[in-house]
């Protein structure tokens, strides 16, 4: 029984936001007991918010960094709080800043994820300070009172929050790393399904399935990155966190096999169709996929892998039913035994990086990661500048939100002024940079308010006692914190619950009932309206703009691979990894665009009933250039066939360059057909070389030669 408890709380203690969770409940619990001890009731709600303005504005750093976040963001706190208070009895010039206050906050996180963080968390508690001034009923108090006691509880929780840091250094990054390596896990289940021998597959819908994970593996990657970055740079830490760089960097690996296309899998499944060989090499898949969950459930409760060695076993097989099957000289299909071979080799890798998580077999040539916080205020002032355009989802999202937030003020004060603050509370949480998004967030915002306001009608006839009500206040905010990422209709609830039972120490909190209803439901609706008035993105944001990027970035990632070609082989640094991110970031960029295009009410408009091909044609060249990044190995120095293969990379690099320039300009751009069949021909006979390494290079240069009239046929039509 203890064990059971024990392994209970283990559990408990490795969700990732378990921290979260216990930082506000120990800072929720401080305002409760400072308020009761010094009898100041009435401090209560603004000290509240601050807190859960802070933790909002939390940042995943190293101790350090942490601290001058927290700083940057108690001085943005400070100075919003005073605007509100100081402005707040004069509306236009109140409507004014409250605008342009939005516009800069969202803007500012242009410059980094980090700012983009505070700038929210700022705007949240400017909302905060207006509900606060607007529910005050004691006594008059100075104008700095309101603001001072925000950034007190503001403060309370980041100083709890950077001494948890400083003593749990490794804490977050373990669990970042274990929901990468879940993310890992999916994405081979997904990949997995491409191997399925059957003629009817929907390969469609697999590959959309496969985009998504593949979108969740690369923002997975980049968090860690992050989580990483700030705990290599001291002394102290670079020492211990080198296993968990190691872990990272062989997720990276794992990535990008995974992402490999040897051959198209349709002329495979057809040429394996009446063998078990597609089978083999998809159980293979799931099998290294369970071995990335425990490989997860490892990191997560610090275990040793659970390796049954299943993956071992898989492996085996795959070996063994090549070789029957290569023992068949006359069976037909052999001519693509040589592409089999490939993923064969490619999946034996797999699995050892999978099980081994460590170092890629050989000296990694640098550890560094490279930081994407500016480097300086010109940088960060650069960087907002150049999002300073129609062109920009951020310009578009604050050009929307600070619209809505004008649109909720005067709608609050032509409704009710007296409560009418959740308008814009709703409005800047509900409206998100996608129509999706913003669907789905209304959607969640509204249930789950619905739901907490009953829940806490229901709290405070089962428990009218203040001291309980106290206490159910503690656990739902410990419920939003835990809920917020994962589960927001929960969050929404939690959150509304909180709100009642605070209030209610002050005032009645059953007459916030139906305000805070209606007043979700407006804000909700002007988020919609502003989603769908203010710069759409089916109009602004074309789909052949995210397409241009992700081959701009696949020329980089093919000259970055093949300069390894031909220099020393496989090397892990720096540069090629900083290309491989950038590539793998446009393609989840595609993906993300097209899922966004496909829940587009204006679904008839030519890039939504083309998102599915771009999505297909962007998978494939992906799919290629990692198959080329997996098997980097040395090519013959002085070999005329190494020469054939760097023409051939310089003229694919710069079909996918001038593809993407077209594509800008809104043209076809011209096609060199000459040209091109003259360097078919050439790695048609290259590709018939002795050497294994030059066969595969130019067989996958074919293969990406072949998709690019492909390529050319989905650019006239996004530019027409």
């Amino acid at each position: 029984m203890l064990l059971f408890f024990a392994r209970q709380i283990q559990r408990f203690t490795a969700f990732d936001r378990f921290a979260d969770a216990v930082r506000v409940l120990v800072a929720l619990s401080g305002v409760m007991a400072y308020t009761a001890i010094a009898d100041a009731e009435h401090q209560l709600i603004p000290l509240m918010l601050g807190v859960i303005a802070s933790g909002i504005a939390e940042t995943d750093d190293s101790w350090r960094r942490r601290a001058r976040a927290l700083l940057l963001t108690l001085v943005c706190f400070s100075v919003a709080a005073l605007a509100v208070e100081g402005l707040l009895a004069h509306p236009t010039a109140f409507a004014a800043v409250l605008t342009a206050g939005t516009f800069v906050l969202v803007m500012l996180g242009a410059a980094s994820a980090r700012f983009a963080t505070i700038g929210n968390a700022t705007l949240l508690l400017a909302v905060y300070t207006m509900i606060g001034v607007t529910q005050h009923n004691g006594p008059p108090q100075p104008f700095w009172v309101s603001p001072t006691l925000l950034v007190a509880g503001a403060a309370w929780y980041g100083g709890l929050a950077l001494a948890w840091q400083a003593l749990f250094v490794h804490r977050p990054v373990r669990q970042s790393l274990s929901r990468l390596y879940v993310a890992l896990a999916d994405y081979l289940v997904c990949k997995s399904w491409l191997f399925e021998p059957v003629r009817d597959l929907d390969v469609a819908a697999r590959r959309t399935d496969l985009a998504h994970a593949n979108a969740r593996v690369v923002a997975a990657l980049n968090d860690t990155r992050l989580a990483l970055i700030d705990r290599l740079s001291g002394r102290r830490s670079r020492s211990a966190m080198q296993e968990n760089l190691a872990l990272y960097l062989t997720a990276q690996d794992i990535h990008e096999r995974a992402s490999s296309a040897h051959h198209p899998y349709k002329a495979l499944t057809e040429s394996f169709f009446h063998s078990d060989l597609m089978f083999r090499c998809q159980r293979l898949l799931r099998v290294t996929g369970q071995g990335c969950r425990a490989r997860a459930h490892a990191l997560r409760y610090d275990a040793p892998l659970d390796d049954a060695g299943h993956m071992t076993a898989a492996r085996a097989d795959l070996n063994a039913a090549i070789a029957h099957r290569r023992s068949q000289p006359d069976a037909a299909g052999n001519e693509l035994l040589h592409a089999l071979d490939g993923v064969a080799d490619n999946l034996g890798v797999l699995v050892d990086r999978v099980r081994e998580a460590g170092p890629t077999g050989q000296a990694i040539a640098e550890t560094e990661l490279a930081d994407p916080q500016p480097t300086s205020p010109l940088e960060t002032w650069q960087r907002i500048r150049a999002a300073l355009t129609p062109a920009s989802a951020r310009f578009r999202h604050a050009l929307r939100l600070s619209l809505a937030m004008l649109a909720g003020y005067a709608v609050l004060l032509a409704v009710h002024p007296e409560q009418g603050y959740w308008i814009l509370l709703t409005t800047m949480l509900v409206c998100q940079p996608d129509y999706g998004a913003t669907r789905r967030r209304f959607a969640q915002r509204v249930g789950g308010t619905i739901a907490g306001l009953v829940c806490g009608w229901a709290l405070m006839q089962l428990f009218p006692d203040s001291q309980a009500q106290l206490l159910l206040l503690v656990v739902s905010g410990v419920i939003f914190f835990a809920a917020r990422f994962r589960r927001y209709f929960v969050a929404a609830a939690a959150i509304s619950v909180l709100v009642l039972l605070s209030f209610n120490q002050i005032d009645n909190g059953y007459d916030l009932i139906i305000p805070r209803l209606v007043d979700t439901i407006i804000g909700g609706a002007l988020a919609a309206v502003a989603m769908l008035l203010v710069l759409p993105d089916w109009r602004e944001r074309d789909l052949h703009h995210r397409l241009a990027d992700a081959l701009f970035a696949h020329a980089t990632y093919l000259r970055a691979i093949f300069s390894q070609y031909r220099g020393s082989g496989r090397v892990d640094d720096l540069a090629y990894r900083v290309a491989r991110r950038a590539a793998h970031n446009a393609d989840a960029a595609v993906s993300a665009h097209v899922a966004t295009a496909l829940a587009d009410p204006h679904g008839a408009r030519a890039d939504s009933r083309e998102a599915l091909t771009v999505l297909a044609c962007a998978q494939t060249l992906i799919g290629h250039l990692s198959t080329l990044g997996a098997h980097r190995r040395a090519l013959p120095a002085d070999a005329e066939a190494t020469t054939v293969l760097a023409d051939g990379v310089a003229h694919v690099a710069e079909a996918f360059e001038h593809g993407g320039e077209a594509l800008i300009r809104h043209d076809t751009g011209a096609v060199d057909t000459r040209g091109a069949a003259e360097i078919y021909d050439r790695l048609t006979v290259v590709a018939r070389d002795d050497d294994a390494t030059v066969r595969r290079v130019a067989g996958q240069l074919l293969l990406m030669l072949d998709e690019l009239p492909t390529l050319r046929r989905i650019s006239g039509v996004l530019v027409d």
